[in-house]
């Protein structure tokens, strides 16, 4: 398959793909996120193929284990909340981030300041909604007072960091390494383990994406070539099955399985194993493998890596967030009913965090280019080099 790509990519379009891909990545797969591709099919007669309605139709007021949350009809989930917030952290900041900067104003954002909750319908705190992992954030630096470098430790390990840490690759864009770095800093304040590393390696991936003539291929080998333990080898074995297809369809079942080894919650996604989570050097959250497996099967196509991993089922909001961030910063088109659709049902200007964004990572770029030149020259003067060396 050939993916569309858009005529233009620079710096503002990549920006925009990608935080407009993961929320809608994101909305598509709320709908039917716990659930399996069997179960998918059997409830809408078929793939879903765009956004779709409530699991429970008009009971999703009530009906469990949803309940009280209206997951669909286009409403972004608490991965599009968690990375917008991340992004007024940029705006604030416009510089680098590190785990302080979590505790300074990213946890004061979650607990003074409402905002339009589109599954709850109304406006709430952003804490209101987010779930224990992410809370954990609140509990552990705005009431434990715990280093926010060392905070994530004694939380679940999940994908909690990793869903929304899409902003932190952007704004290091071309920088796969850096992005990676900055990213295992910013998620030590919310997990440890393999849901750091994978926060981190979602970044880098993002990162490596903007670079001019990326390819699926050319992120999933920046990806391995930074990535760790169980995370590397989770990733390695998915994306090995992936190149095998073209297809979604065929796949569903052998990224399952290439990934299943690597995966602590088992085989039942709302019943975790007594193992389910714990740090370990030996395993890989589900979600990250995946979603690169899906982009490689796409060959980079925002359309099919999306529904690839809405299909998928299980974590599959976040799942197809983190594709729809690659994929978008690969580029790839974004089907604009699809975006209009979910910014009007969610009542959120998709458009305004990616033009945010933009302006704080050129002037993060330009306050690192002065950086790097006063260290050049202070390095040159203490080896004795001269300005032609």
């Amino acid at each position: 398959m050939t993916p569309k790509r858009v005529e233009m990519r620079t710096l503002d379009e990549r920006i925009t793909g990608a935080l407009v891909g993961a929320a809608v990545g994101d909305a598509l797969g709320g709908p039917v996120e716990g659930y399996t591709p069997e179960q998918i099919t059997e409830r809408h007669r078929g793939r879903v193929h765009g956004v779709v309605g409530p699991w429970n139709g008009d009971a999703w007021r009530t009906a469990r284990p949803i309940a009280p949350y209206h997951k669909g009809d286009g409403h972004v989930t608490d991965d599009t909340l968690m990375t917008h917030a991340l992004i007024r952290v940029y705006t604030t900041v416009r510089d680098h981030l590190d785990a302080y900067a979590v505790a300074g104003h990213l946890v004061p954002d979650l607990m003074t300041a409402p905002r339009w909750i589109p599954e709850l319908e109304t406006e709430a705190l952003p804490l209101q909604r987010i779930f224990l992992a992410e809370k954990w954030l609140v509990a552990r630096l705005h009431y434990g007072h715990v280093d926010p470098r060392e905070a994530g430790v004694g939380n679940i390990v999940n994908c909690g960091a990793a869903m929304y840490m899409a902003p932190v690759g952007l704004v290091n864009a071309g920088n796969p390494a850096g992005a990676y770095a900055e990213a295992l800093d910013v998620a030590g304040a919310h997990q440890s383990s393999y849901g750091r590393e994978a926060a981190g390696v979602l970044a880098a991936g993002v990162a490596a994406a903007c670079v001019p003539g990326a390819t699926p291929d050319s992120v999933v080998t920046e990806c391995l070539a930074l990535a760790k333990d169980g995370t590397r080898e989770a990733i390695d074995a998915v994306c090995e099955v992936a190149v095998r297809y073209s297809d979604f369809e065929s796949a569903l079942r052998p990224l399952r399985e290439a990934v299943a080894p690597y995966d602590t919650v088992g085989p039942d996604y709302r019943a975790p194993s007594l193992g389910a989570r714990r740090p370990s050097r030996l395993h890989s959250i589900e979600e990250l493998p995946v979603a690169l497996g899906m982009l490689v099967i796409s060959g980079g196509d925002f359309r099919h890596a999306v529904l690839g991993a809405v299909n998928y089922g299980r974590d599959c909001d976040s799942i197809a967030t983190m594709a729809g961030a690659l994929a978008g910063a690969l580029g790839s088109e974004i089907p604009h009913d699809w975006a209009k659709t979910v910014g009007e049902a969610s009542r959120l200007d998709l458009q305004a965090p990616a033009t945010a964004l933009a302006a704080v990572t050129r002037e993060i770029f330009d306050r690192d280019v002065r950086h790097r030149r006063a260290h050049e020259t202070a390095y040159a003067e203490l080896a004795g080099l001269s300005c032609s060396d």
